[in-house]
């Protein structure tokens, strides 16, 4: 599908605020209310919109801290290291990655002291490397 500059402004507005009402989003957009409307159903139905979602204050929810894990499975363990991180509802993010290491994992963390006890059993299975996250400067940009 193409999207031209209205579909990238309908896009950058919603990633801002996925609850602006339509009407805004339309005078934003230099549209009319029902041309706005069709071309978020238009861009949902083509799979560049997959949901609307909300932006979680993880330190308001008792999570203060987050750590980047890099996890690098020992030979064999692949899919159970896997297993283990989706099992694991402190990760918030998994990706699988080339290089070095095959899983960069987000962790949320309530304290430091909570670390151990998530990662202590995967080291049967895998190396870790963590990282604690002291700031996010860029956060979910869109590449429109």
């Amino acid at each position: 599908m193409n999207i031209d500059e209205k579909d990238r402004l309908i896009i950058k507005h919603l990633s801002e605020n996925a609850r602006m009402p339509v009407s805004e989003l339309a005078k934003r957009v230099g549209l009319s209310g029902p041309s706005t409307s069709e071309r978020i159903r238009r861009l949902e139905s083509n799979g560049i919109i997959s949901c609307f979602t909300v932006e979680l204050d993880l330190a308001a929810l008792g999570y203060p801290l987050q750590a980047i894990v890099r996890i690098k499975p020992r030979p064999g363990n692949m899919h159970i290291v896997e297993e283990m991180i989706l099992n694991e509802p402190g990760f918030l993010d998994c990706d699988k990655v080339t290089g070095d290491d095959c899983f960069v994992t987000r962790l949320a963390l309530r304290s430091i002291a909570d670390l151990d006890p998530i990662l202590l059993p995967f080291h049967e299975k895998a190396e870790t490397n963590t990282a604690i996250i002291k700031s996010s400067p860029l956060r979910g940009r869109m590449p429109v």
